[in-house]
Parts: structure tokens; sequence; C-alpha cells
């Protein structure tokens, strides 16, 4: 079409309308979108981009979105959660990699972009160029500190490995722990190469970490992950960002055994050791036994000639003391004389006291004669039965036989006269027969105040 096609006499109408020879109405926005959408993708198929990743964002619904360029252009890319969940690696800007997809365009901003279904690093120049990028960013964070190695158990009594139990790497790891330290071995089945390897292998070790002391499922007191030797993409699960987390996070010390010696991963640098093969890593998980049991029978050796020693020289410094200690006899020869001598006085003061107290019964066994006894026993009867009499007259219930009475009162054994039984309430008759209360007009006497006692000078309270 030309720009005489647009040459009429209705240039600049103000209303639309069908012009000569039109022989289509016209399109609408959405229409022709929907055109070139169909033309974009009937011709763009399927196409591979090989470009630099750049604004990379994954959405909360899991869709993933980024841009491809070089150095001349750049394309939109989408990849849609399903595929997004099968990629091999994590995507990050500055990654060159190969997309394959479709292109169609969003009419929303009347662009055009791909729809990517299989996403791959172009190339092992970008892998390790990706692989460097990870490394610094993860040590930038402290992953792989010195000072976050911890030492590994002497004799761990169960082991944890993370493997493949098909692989020679298990056996090799089974068949070495049983030459040197038969042990108790937990394998935690994974995948080590592919699309869900890295996952699997993160979420073993973060199920050993987690597993609690004294349950079911023994906690082992060492982790080995282990994979056997391949080229960089076979081992790039080791390289993955969640399985170098799951092993510094680990509170098990964990031994890294994946790939021969020349092979290095990231998980090599978070692990508290690296062997440098599986069964380098059985043997430094355990001592060798038949060592241990040479080295406990040298140390009873040394222990048994110790104790030898010590008695030897134990024994020759009592002999040398021994030497210089004076005889038994000399110790005891004036001790015991000194007992003679005591004894001999002992004997020899006895006589004497027992010749003085002779003498002194001798002269007051005078007095003791049976004559003078019997006298002065008769003189004491005499006056005892006097003084019996004399009681007996003097007591002052004796004239009760004879009719009289004697009169009490409370608080007072004798009432002696008709004015202190007049202020008596109560009164008490004594007869030789027993006794008789009666009572008086006198009102009750107001109580006494209580006598006061001198105290003697001999019961003067005493501080303490």
């Amino acid at each position: 079409m030309d720009d005489s096609q647009f040459d009429d006499d209705r240039d600049g109408a103000l209303l639309a309308s069908s012009r000569a020879g039109d022989n289509a109405e016209p399109l609408s926005v959405s229409e022709l979108s929907a055109q070139l959408k169909r033309a974009v993708e009937d011709r763009f198929g399927f196409v591979r981009l090989r470009g630099e990743l750049s604004g990379v964002k994954r959405a909360a619904s899991g869709h993933f979105y980024c841009s491809l360029k070089d150095e001349g252009a750049r394309i939109d890319g989408v990849m849609w959660r399903g595929a997004a969940q099968r990629l091999a690696f994590v995507p990050e800007d500055g990654v060159e990699v190969v997309a394959s997809g479709k292109l169609t365009t969003y009419p929303g901003r009347s662009t055009y972009q791909i729809v990517i279904e299989r996403m791959e690093i172009a190339g092992e120049g970008a892998l390790l160029a990706l692989l460097a990028k990870l490394k610094a960013r993860l040590e930038a964070e402290g992953l792989f500190a010195p000072e976050r190695k911890r030492a590994l158990p002497f004799l761990p009594r169960v082991i944890g490995v993370v493997t493949s139990p098909t692989g020679a790497v298990i056996r090799d790891i089974l068949h070495r722990l049983a030459d040197r330290f038969p042990s108790r071995v937990l394998v935690w089945p994974v995948l080590v190469q592919g699309q869900d390897a890295a996952a699997q292998v993160a979420a073993a070790v973060r199920g050993f970490s987690a597993l609690a002391e004294g349950g079911a499922i023994p906690r082992p007191d060492l982790v080995i992950v282990a994979r056997g030797g391949g080229s960089i993409e076979d081992l790039w699960a080791f390289n993955e960002e969640t399985v170098v987390r799951a092993i510094a996070d680990c509170t098990i010390p964990v031994i890294s055994a994946v790939g021969h010696e020349t092979d290095t991963t990231l998980a090599d640098f978070a692990a508290d050791l690296r062997a440098p093969t599986p069964s380098a890593a059985a043997e430094l998980a355990v001592p060798v036994l038949a060592d241990l049991i040479d080295q406990i029978a040298q140390l009873v050796l040394r222990k048994r000639r110790g104790q030898l020693r010590a008695l030897a020289l134990a024994g020759e410094r009592l002999a040398a003391r021994a030497q210089r200690l004076p005889q038994p006899q000399a110790l005891f020869a004036q001790r015991a004389q000194r007992l003679d001598d005591l004894a001999e006085r002992l004997k020899r003061s006895l006589i004497h006291r027992t010749e003085l107290a002779r003498v002194a019964l001798a002269q007051r066994g005078g007095a003791l004669r049976p004559a003078l006894l019997e006298q002065r026993g008769l003189r004491a009867a005499e006056r005892l039965a006097g003084l019996a009499r004399l009681h007996r007259q003097l007591s002052p219930d004796a004239p009760l036989t004879r009719g009289y009475a004697r009169v009490s009162a409370p608080g007072h054994a004798l009432v002696p006269s008709r004015a202190a039984a007049a202020r008596e309430a109560r009164l008490t008759l004594h007869f030789h027969d027993g006794t008789l209360d009666v009572t008086t007009d006198a009102a009750p006497p107001a109580p006494r105040a209580p006598a006061r006692r001198r105290i003697l000078p001999t019961e003067q309270p005493k501080l303490l």
C-alpha cells in the first residue's frame, strides 16, 4: 500500500467511513496483537538462544522471569513453574546460558518474549564462572571460615553416610571401616547426580542433624557425604548452594568425600574435613583397631613397669632410712629399766603404807572394845526413849484423847483464841478420832499478799 491510497477528498475527515476499494473492516488492537502472536509462534515455534542472564527474579507463584542479552540486543524470557522446578542449577545474573523454547508476544506491553522450557549453562567456562561467583558469595558470608571447622570424634559410635545405596562408594566405605574398626553405619540413600540430587543430599544432611539423642534412630557422631569421581557437571549437585548451606548448618561434624583427589566442590569447603576419596574418608573417620589394641598393650606395659620401678625405689628408700633408725632394744631399754624402778618403788611404798595403817588401826582399836560399845549404845537408847516420851507429852494432839479439841483454819495450823477464830469463815475441829469442818458468821478474809521471803546471801541470783 502506498501513500496514494490515503489521498482522497476525505483527508482530515471527522468521522471514519469506508473508502473505495476497502475489502476489510479496521482491526482492533487486540485482534492485531492476536494475529502477531500467531504469526510469531508459528514462525518461531522452537528456538535455542545463547545469551547472558540479566534481571533474574523468581515470583511467589514459582514462575521465573529474566532477560537474555548479548552485546547488541536483549529479549525478555519467562519460565513457568513446572519447567523452573526442573532446573539443574540456580540461575543468577551474569551467567551465560543456552535457553530452549518458543517465541511469543505479550499483548499487555506489545512486546515479544521467549517462553523457556529448558535452560543449560553455555559451556564449561560459563559453569566455572558461575561456580567462582557462588564460591565468592558464600565465602564472604563466612561459611568456609576455618574457625567454623570442628574436630572429628576420636571413635564415633555411629557413622551416618549420605550417598547412593547402589554404587561402589558405599561398598568401599563399609569395607574400609570393617578392616580398620567395625562400626555401626547408617546409610541415607540419595541421588548423587541429576536434577533432584542436590535437594536429596541437602535433605539427608539436615535429616541426620535433626535426629534426637536417645531416639528410635540413633544419632550419628559423624556424617560422611560421599560420591565417586566425575566431570564438573556430574559433581555439580555438591556445588549447589542448598547442599553447601546444609553442610555448614549441620550440628554433627561432616567429612566431604566427593570425587577423586583432584576433584573439588563447594561441599569440601563447607565440611569440617575434606577427604580425597570415599575410602580415605572411612580411614579418617575411625582409627585402626589393631593399632589401638597395640597402644593399649604398650600403655599397660609402661604402667606395670612404672609401678614396679616405683616399688623398687620405695624399697630402696625404706632400706636406707631403716639403716639410720636405732635398734628396737635400744629404744625400749631405758623405758624398761625405768619401769622396773617404778615397780620396785611401788612395792616398797605399798608395804610402808600397810605398816602405817596397821599401827593406826592398833592405836584406834582400843576405843572399839565390845563392853565400851555396849555401854555407849545403852546410853544412847535411854536418851532416845526420853526424847520420845517428851515428844508425846509436848504434842498438841496429846490432850485430844482426854476430850479436848484443836482448832485450825485454812492457812493456820492452830487458832489460839476466840478473836482469831472470829476472823475466819471456816474452821476445822480436830478430835482424837477425826476432824469436823464448821462455818462462822465472819466474812471471808481479804486475800493476803504472799509473804516475802528473805533471800540469804548464798541464794542470791547469779548472772550466767
